[in-house]
């Protein structure tokens, strides 16, 4: 599994999480009804809820999430800075884009502790991608930018990440991803486990 990219020698964005309320979210931001729900932990290999453009309209479907490099390999991350330049990618990018909602996602960190980073206010995040039609199948990959300040400290690339108000900009104007791709990703909140396992037993004590 590659992430067509440079890293720390550990996968870029290779698990993130749904929860209800993201799903919930779709619905009341987008008016649309996802027919496929999933909850919990993503990732590839698995078929999670994407929202992309299907003839002029926006369409929440299930989708694959790894596409097949040219070693058959499966390749679950792009670089968004030289997306244009990479044949795999450069009629997706210009065709078919989409975006992955998600509460959050993972690193870890170099004490290999996991790290789970979201929006400050908890709402959902939408992450950028490409997809295309991979051995019979659509399948995605995320694409990925450089870290912002609230993420380097774990590692050095992020998640493209769409606000809400700029999905349909994203998914039905070209003409606009590139500014989208350079456009800093928003400040998140970040919480490693040992600091979850914590909260959670103080919480137990709490009750007692």
């Amino acid at each position: 599994m590659h992430t067509d990219l440079p890293g720390r020698g550990v996968c870029m964005c290779g698990r993130y999480y749904i929860d209800p309320d993201t799903e919930d979210s779709v619905e009341r931001l987008f008016h649309i009804r996802p027919d496929h729900r999933t909850a919990g932990d993503v990732t590839p290999g698995m078929s999670p809820l994407v929202l992309h453009g299907r003839s002029g309209k926006m369409s929440a479907d299930a989708m694959y999430w790894g596409m097949t490099g040219q070693n058959g390999s499966m390749i679950i991350n792009a670089r968004s800075e030289n997306i244009y330049d990479r044949p795999m990618f450069r009629n997706s990018i210009a065709d078919r884009r989409l975006v992955i909602p998600a509460a959050g996602f993972y690193e870890w960190d170099r004490e290999r502790n996991k790290v789970t980073f979201h929006l400050p206010d908890s709402g959902p995040l939408f992450l950028a991608g490409i997809y295309t039609l991979d051995r019979n199948k659509e399948a995605f990959v995320i694409l990925t930018t450089s870290a912002n300040r609230s993420v380097e400290s774990v590692h050095d690339r992020m998640p493209v990440i769409i606000p809400a108000r700029d999905v349909t900009d994203w998914l039905f104007e070209p003409k606009k991803t590139r500014e989208f791709l350079q456009t800093v990703p928003p400040m998140l909140t970040s919480e490693r486990e040992y600091e979850q396992i914590s909260l959670f037993q103080t919480m137990l004590l709490e009750k007692q």
